[in-house]
């Protein structure tokens, strides 16, 4: 089998790195992966995924595993705060005609399904370890670890993140993620029986809910905060329920009196980043939010990243030149990732300044159908 590259190192175990080390092996590349936490583990509540997700699940193996364990419906149903619905935005079915076109998860559960696919693919996992140097020359890489150890590859992968050491190392001169101006909140709860699908309430803040398994889901509010300051988790519950104090839907009040302090609550400034190409130097290439760390105004920041693993193994297989594969990656992957991050960041802006609902929803409605159009 043609192959660009046949000894990898991926730096970083997140969603981009495993689907890396998955996709790579299957085509016959002795990969590496190297991951600085020693627990593997993946903070957050649920994660939203739109059906170009799960159509990369089911290349990578993994989508049966995400449907036992995780949750799948149809649509977006779209509520005024009082509860009255106006509209229901259609998710395409792109995985297969069997499954619906969206779901969600909790993140947890989702990176032990990713973990448990890159260990049984043969991918070597180091934990607990990174790099220190990086050195290349036209026939390879080699990098010293943090280890002790010092190892030669045909190709290095930077996963590390939106906080990336790779890029730092590779592209000092990059930009730096930067706030927008919002932030997440996200919690786990019980499921009420009413809560079918994905369903968003449009107001002053942009609450949600999304279902995870049969019987809980995360809920999910982006507001305005101008200032990227420190909340003190102690206050989480209180800050959380008065973000829902203006919403009368009962259904949605009911919600707000289950917030409790075992709730799960995560809070996030959102901080977006998106490097001009090259993504490449030499023998090290950098992907998903190393790249292009996008908001969750679209819930395609895992898809793009996720993506970008599939593509990559796609171009490497494709020919005996690494620079010729690494170039048509990037080719491939631009516009795509581009057009996620500039419009979730729109989205941002519209509803920091309480704009334009029509142009909101045209700006989903065109994003959802661009990423259900083949990678």
């Amino acid at each position: 089998m043609t192959l660009a590259a046949h000894k990898i190192l991926i730096i970083g175990g997140g969603f981009s790195g495993m689907s890396a080390a998955i996709e790579l092996r299957k085509r016959g590349a002795e990969v590496d992966l190297v991951e600085l936490d020693a627990d593997w583990r993946n903070y957050g509540a649920g994660i939203s995924l739109g059906g170009a997700t799960l159509r990369a699940f089911d290349q990578l193996g993994i989508l049966d595993d995400y449907l036992r364990e995780g949750s799948a419906a149809d649509g977006v149903a779209l509520h005024l705060p009082d509860g009255t619905p106006i509209g229901l935005l259609p998710t395409p079915r792109v995985a297969r005609p069997d499954v619906p076109g969206g779901g969600a998860i909790l993140r947890p559960v989702l990176a032990r399904i990713l973990a448990n696919a890159t260990r049984a693919s043969g991918t070597q996992v180091r934990l607990g370890t990174t790099f220190t140097e990086i050195r290349q020359d036209e026939e390879g890489v080699e990098i010293d670890f943090t280890d002790g150890k010092r190892q030669r590859y045909d190709l290095v992968i930077g996963a590390d993140g939106l906080y990336s050491k790779t890029r730092e190392a590779i592209f000092p001169d990059a930009p730096k993620p930067r706030y927008t101006g919002q932030a997440v909140w996200r919690a786990v709860l019980p499921r009420p029986q009413a809560v079918k699908t994905a369903t968003m309430w449009m107001g002053r803040v942009k609450p949600g809910v999304n279902p995870v398994s049969a019987t809980q889901m995360y809920l999910f509010v982006t507001e305005h905060r101008p200032v990227n300051e420190r909340v003190d988790p102690q206050d989480f519950p209180t800050l959380l329920r008065g973000l829902l104090a203006d919403f009368p839907d009962p259904l949605l009040q009911g919600i707000r009196d289950q917030i409790g302090a075992d709730s799960q609550i995560v809070f996030r400034p959102l901080e977006g980043l998106l490097v001009p190409q090259p993504w490449h130097r030499g023998r090290v290439v950098l992907i998903g939010d190393t790249v292009h760390a996008t908001t969750p105004h679209l819930a395609s920041g895992a898809c793009i990243g996720i993506e970008d693993a599939l593509v990559l193994a796609d171009e490497l297989a494709s020919t005996d030149a690494l620079d010729t594969a690494l170039r048509a990656f990037q080719a491939r992957r631009w516009e795509r990732c581009r057009m996620v991050v500039e419009n979730s960041f729109r989205l941002g802006e519209i509803e920091m300044a309480n704009g334009s609902k029509e142009e909101h929803a045209g700006i989903m409605r065109a994003s959802l159908m661009a990423l259900a159009q083949p990678i």
